[in-house]
């Protein structure tokens, strides 16, 4: 068994493949409750404090997550961990990078970090590390793929990506569901095609790192419906039970 106190931790880099320590030096942002132990003086603080708006101004403009994210400052050791999912750092150098929101556990301040155009995800850009978790190893792929839209973890260096629709395979309900929510329920459905350059992050596994259900997924959406959609989407509903009556 190995023990660890300060002078044995490794120092920006991965303590086991569950876990990442972060050599604070200066400010750095970290997603809320991802924080397991550290050493030194360390202080967390809430966005949107007075002292720390130049460098929120500076570096955070996804205010849809403002709330999701503290900064760590002062100096110290940070470990960092995400249930049980591996984590990996990902040092930029004047690129971008794009992550799924859910998986960006922390970023150093000089990367801009900016709402992807593909909801539920993050652009990373400038110089500097980006921390992110995923379920399982990561496994880069070059361009042009299509993957399964849970399978992917992001994707770096090229453009924004669109959904591909295989409508041999969307049928019954659900799937008309999911046409109209942006829910899917496999990749033989609705895949993300990359084309261009660039190289794309995909999990281990296809399933979602919250391991919430299909039924859960699919709740999740409806906040983000018009009441037109919602109206559309309970007139299937019904239609499906009569069906199955």
């Amino acid at each position: 068994m190995t023990i660890y106190n300060p002078d044995t931790l490794p120092k920006n880099d991965n303590l086991n493949r569950f876990s990442y320590v972060i050599d604070v030096k200066e400010q750095i942002f970290i997603r809320k409750g991802k924080m397991i132990a550290f050493y030194g003086e360390l202080r967390f603080e809430a966005m949107g404090s007075s002292v720390l708006d130049l460098i929120v101004r500076n570096a955070f403009n996804a205010p849809k997550y403002i709330h999701h994210f503290v900064v760590a400052q002062g100096q110290g050791q940070l470990i960092l961990g995400d249930n049980g999912n591996d984590l990996a750092c990902y040092d930029l150098d004047n690129a971008n990078m794009t992550i799924r929101a859910k998986n960006l556990l922390g970023f150093t301040k000089d990367v801009i970090c900016q709402e992807s155009t593909l909801p539920g995800y993050l652009t990373m850009i400038g110089t500097g590390k980006v921390i992110a978790s995923s379920n399982g190893p990561v496994h880069f792929l070059e361009l042009p793929c299509r993957v399964d839209e849970q399978a992917v973890l992001g994707w770096a260096d090229c453009p924004s990506p669109s959904y591909h629709y295989d409508y041999a395979h969307v049928q019954g309900w659900a799937s008309a569901a999911g046409a109209l929510t942006g829910f899917t329920l496999s990749g033989e459905e609705k895949q993300i095609d990359f084309t261009g350059a660039g190289t794309v992050l995909v999990q281990s596994s296809e399933l979602d790192v919250t391991g919430s259900s299909a039924l859960m997924q699919l709740l999740a959406q409806l906040p983000m419906l018009g009441k037109e959609d919602l109206g559309t989407l309970s007139l299937s509903v019904q239609q499906q039970m009569k069906q199955e009556r």
